[in-house]
């Protein structure tokens, strides 16, 4: 056997050791089990508080899990497959496929000047960016962008945000540059590596 053979075999092995790592770590039970800790966060929110902080561990498997097994009926059309990498020290990666089919079609106008309107199908948009939290509000600053692996400026993300994040109360959809208030009378979300703490 060659030297290459063997080089092959190993990789082999390694990428289906790496798929079957993956698909073993999203499970039902896991996205059961962030769903009732979301539901305590809500149910900690609707009562009076008194004496210390209440926090809770979410895991970047229960967050992979629920993507899988729950985020359908809450994603806007034309986004699907959202993970999340939780990377320490505030920092995450979020990957989400697009349908940018779907974002021409939610656009007026634009013209041949759009940068958007070259890119067509359905790609993985890749965000990696650092979560501040403090005091009940928190910002997003973003690091880098990919669409399809390549590379783009932060304005393109803005424009999808723009399209994807639009709502009554909001729109023109979200904006890159502002600070938000964290839901549930949450104080602070503190990312670790493999899992954040969402403190209350």
């Amino acid at each position: 056997m060659s030297k290459r053979t063997l080089i092959a075999i190993g990789v082999s092995v390694l990428v289906a050791a790496a798929a079957s790592l993956h698909a073993a770590t999203q499970s039902r039970q896991a996205a059961d089990a962030l769903s009732q800790k979301i539901a305590a966060i809500s149910q900690r929110a609707a009562t009076p508080r008194g004496g210390q902080p209440a926090s809770v561990t979410l895991t970047e498997d229960e967050l992979n899990s629920w993507f899988v097994y729950r985020s359908a009926r809450y994603l806007p059309a034309g986004v699907s497959k959202p993970s999340v990498t939780l990377m320490g020290a505030g920092t995450l990666k979020g990957v989400a496929t697009l349908d940018l089919g779907a974002v021409a079609k939610r656009r007026s106008g634009g013209g041949a000047l759009d940068p958007l309107s070259y890119l067509g199908g359905k790609v993985p948009v890749t965000v990696t960016g650092t979560l501040q939290t403090r005091g009940g509000t928190g910002r997003f600053d973003v690091q880098s962008t990919e669409i399809a692996g390549i590379p783009v400026p932060s304005f393109l993300l803005q424009e999808l945000l723009s399209i994807y994040g639009a709502s009554p109360e909001q729109p023109e959809g979200v904006r890159l540059d502002e600070s938000f208030a964290l839901p549930a009378n949450i104080q602070r979300i503190d990312v670790g590596l493999g899992q954040m703490v969402v403190v209350q």
